[in-house]
């Protein structure tokens, strides 16, 4: 047997155990998880040597770089806890290898030297958005699925929840990992993390404290909910200035991160408070809350300046009559939700950089590209577009 028939046999075997065994519906687990190990036993992979278990992983992760093929990476890591340790070592996050694989790479920074390409589709009905990786105009396919996210109004605020689950986007879901909130008039917006304080998160602003008599008191925040980032959109009541002005504030990346050689935080676990948390997602599910599994890299220590990432300025087109940003063929519609931010030194008011971190702007009606790249993840990146949607009082 050749090693690509093995490679095909063993994908076909491991495919079919995967479309078994990872169920959504509770009464069908102990069934699922029966019929898995009982088709192990009898696989004649159960027993396969390490180092060449270990070569034909690495040969799969490396022939499936795209989805759907990459579902087979994922597929073994979930066989046993032999694999799933392998294909841990073996997956690189998206800054080395450029791919999002597993849901943590959600919460990763993107690659260094190119943009990840994704595209956002919403539902005006439901108030939901969608994001999705890779887009091409040519093709129906909406791709692979990464994040949801769903609109709740509140008497004095919006709140964008966002779930790693499209069927379930509550805060009360397993797989809720944050949430994007705006002030009332839809100018100032924060970004929550729903990982454990101790994740290294540093506090901004709004985590000012005050004093009541002798007692020091400090505004509460939700259980679960970590501010990571803040978003301003400059006032424009008469609309002279141009289009929107922006600045986000990254409270938790260190604006060494876009000079060479630096760093930026990279969580390398979902840990949650409680291990059972996340019952829908086994694989990550671990037994240990070390700070292993929390984010490696330089964390913003209170001396440390923060990134800041503002917006492109656009210039006037004369004969069109319109303010253009170069898209690269990525954006086809005029909108003022459109953007491209960039880094800039002195928080917001210092020299920008040239690489584009983060760009959004519209293909269709509701259907919207969103392009990302190092030191921000997608998780960041979508709520930082959420924000863009959302109405806003007097700022164009």
């Amino acid at each position: 047997m050749s090693f690509k028939s093995m490679i095909q046999e063993m994908r076909g075997e491991f495919g079919s155990i995967s479309r078994k065994g990872f169920r959504s519906r509770s009464h069908r687990v102990v069934q699922d998880c029966t019929v898995t190990l009982d088709a192990l036993r009898q696989s004649c992979w159960a027993n396969m040597p390490p180092e060449l278990l270990r070569d034909v992983l690495m040969r799969i992760e490396a022939s499936d770089s795209t989805w759907p093929p990459r579902k087979n990476v994922v597929s073994c890591a979930g066989v046993c806890r032999s694999w799933r340790e392998i294909m841990k070592e073996i997956v690189k996050t998206p800054e080395i290898c450029g791919k999002l694989t597993f849901p943590i790479s959600l919460k990763q920074p993107g690659p260094r030297d190119n943009l990840v390409q994704c595209f956002i589709k919403r539902n005006r009905s439901s108030q939901t958005y969608h994001l999705y990786l890779n887009f091409n105009e040519a093709s129906n396919d909406d791709g692979k699925f990464l994040l949801a996210a769903r609109k709740c109004r509140r008497p004095t605020c919006t709140d964008y929840i966002i779930s790693l689950n499209a069927d379930d986007v509550s805060k009360g879901s397993s797989t809720y990992i944050g949430k994007l909130r705006s002030n009332f008039l839809g100018t100032k917006f924060t970004i929550y993390d729903a990982q454990p304080s101790n994740a290294g998160a540093k506090v901004g602003k709004c985590r000012s404290t005050r004093f009541v008599g002798m007692k020091q008191v400090s505004p509460r925040i939700p259980a679960g909910n970590f501010p990571v980032a803040h978003i301003s959109y400059e006032l424009n009541v008469l609309g002279s200035r141009g289009p929107r002005r922006m600045l986000c504030v990254m409270d938790a990346i260190p604006a060494s991160s876009v000079e060479p050689g630096g760093v930026a935080p990279t969580q390398t676990e979902f840990v949650p408070v409680n291990i059972d948390s996340f019952p829908s997602l086994p694989f990550f599910r671990s037994k240990s809350t070390r700070m292993d599994n929390f984010p490696s890299g330089p964390l913003p220590s209170q001396k440390d300046e923060v990134l800041s990432l503002k917006n492109k300025a656009p210039r006037w087109h004369e004969q069109l009559q319109c303010w253009c940003l170069n898209f690269n063929g990525r954006v086809t519609v005029a909108s003022v939700k459109n953007f491209q931010l960039v880094a800039s030194r002195g928080n917001g008011a210092g020299q920008e950089h040239e690489n584009v971190v983060l760009q959004f702007g519209k293909v269709g009606e509701d259907v919207f590209t969103m392009d990302y790249q190092y030191p921000i993840s997608a998780f960041q990146a979508f709520a930082i577009c959420l924000s863009s949607f959302d109405t806003k009082i007097a700022c164009e």
